[in-house]
């Protein structure tokens, strides 16, 4: 089956999974006709030596991990683009781009490679590394890392607890319990035998890892823990490969700001119900958003939302209570100021109301969503619900009730039809879809 491109990934020219797999032929193209073929190790060795600066696995102990370069180089998987013969670095400020990926070289599924950070932010972050060790403007950066306090306790730790990642800059471990951190380590798919809260079967790299990920962007640990597959509004985690992270694929909202009235309120609809499900779930926690853009959330091919991007997202555990980060200013080290100023002042979690997700939302992206769509009197109506909904003086309740009260009024708006394939055709027959 031959590998199906969207028109995102049909409109680049370039991209690492490319790379890979032109440089893995490039022992060939280099070689005259007569002489022998490489061997796989000899062709392996050159595309790791000249995509691992690229990829950024020349820091790769400073990184996400490598499980998808593993797989890759072991040619257990393989990525398509079906570009013409191109080659060079995506642009810089292109933060993801898409590809089709394949583990049995039969079928082939869109997927999404992100950054961890811009490429400007990583040039900043490991400038700054080598500045706290008043090293020159290049340094292993790896060396540094590991001389640090908080490192060196981590390498002590059989337990992922609190004080080791307090001061850490993520609105994920803002204020982190003890359950949330040992879910990390259970989950953590960049180790071989994860499952245990125990860091036993952790190498000092895998820690490292860990914790420069945690420090620098939590999206790819998130799309770990919480798994679409067991119903959190994210996409699947396919692994990682030094500094890029490989995800199943979206489209961003902002590319639904023209859809037709129907799809747009079913897309409201659906987002609406991802904050109502990060306030409210089986779990117990409280997700919430430190700032909200179109680009945080896509859609699926089959029509369903999730959340694109995890990066801003915090984490309150209400069932076991979060530790409080009071003294995180006494933590302050270089794995807090990697992708912000050191100086940056969180907000206690005790200050994070319910309706904060909503205010958001209502104010900055589901007006762009549903604006002019629908005939009056029913726009008038949208637009006095998001008006309340949006209005941050308000009490959470009266918040929360706009909110519910703009998703009855956009139910009746959305069609039944293979458009939206997640819920077709289950909604011909049952009215919960």
């Amino acid at each position: 089956m031959e590998p199906r491109l969207g028109p995102k990934a049909a409109a680049l020219h370039l991209g690492w999974p490319f790379l890979l797999l032109w440089v893995s032929g490039l022992s060939y193209s280099v070689s005259s006709p007569a002489s022998p073929s490489p061997s796989p190790v000899s062709r392996v060795r050159t595309s790791y030596n000249l995509g691992k600066t690229f990829l950024g696995l020349d820091k790769c102990n400073a990184c996400i991990g490598t499980s998808i370069c593993k797989k890759f180089f072991k040619e257990e998987i393989r990525f398509d683009n079906g570009l013409a013969l191109h080659l060079g670095p995506p642009p810089d400020d292109l933060p993801s781009y898409s590809a089709n990926y394949s583990d049995d070289f039969k079928t082939w599924r869109p997927v999404e490679i992100s950054r961890l950070v811009s490429k400007q932010q990583n040039k900043i972050s490991d400038g700054r590394i080598c500045a706290s060790a008043a090293a020159p403007k290049t340094c292993s950066i790896e060396r540094v890392l590991r001389k640090t306090g908080r490192f060196q306790k981590w390498l002590q730790a059989k337990r992922l607890t609190p004080d080791l990642v307090r001061g850490l800059s993520s609105p994920l471990l803002r204020c982190p319990s003890q359950r949330l951190l040992d879910r990390v380590v259970r989950r953590y798919a960049e180790v071989a035998d994860a499952g245990s809260i125990f860091m036993d079967h952790f190498t000092d790299r895998d820690k490292l890892r860990l914790l420069y990920t945690l420090a620098v962007n939590t999206h790819p640990v998130l799309l770990q823990i919480f798994p679409g597959a067991e119903g959190w509004p994210l996409p699947k985690y396919l692994g990682s490969c030094g500094r890029f992270l490989v995800s199943t694929s979206t489209s961003p909202l902002q590319e639904f700001y023209g859809a037709p009235p129907d799809q747009a309120a079913d897309l409201a609809y659906q987002l609406l119900g991802v904050l109502e499900s990060l306030r409210s779930n089986d779990l117990n926690y409280f997700f919430y958003f430190t700032h909200v853009d179109a680009d945080m959330f896509g859609i699926f091919n089959n029509g369903h939302l999730f959340i694109r991007d995890a990066s801003a997202l915090g984490v309150i555990d209400r069932q076991e209570g979060s530790q409080a980060a009071s003294s995180a200013g006494d933590n302050k080290d270089i794995f807090s100021c990697l992708v912000s100023g050191c100086q940056t002042k969180l907000p206690s979690c005790d200050t994070i109301p319910e309706k904060q997700n909503l205010v958001l939302v209502c104010s900055q992206v589901l007006p762009l969503l549903l604006q002019a769509k629908f005939p009056s009197p029913v726009q008038e109506e949208i637009d006095a619900e998001l008006t309340r909904c949006a209005d941050g003086t308000r009490p959470d309740p009266e918040v929360l009730g706009a909110a519910s009260r703009l998703k009855d009024i956009l139910r009746p708006l959305r069609t039944c039809d293979p458009r939206f394939a997640y819920r077709y055709p289950d909604c011909k027959y049952d009215d919960k879809f």
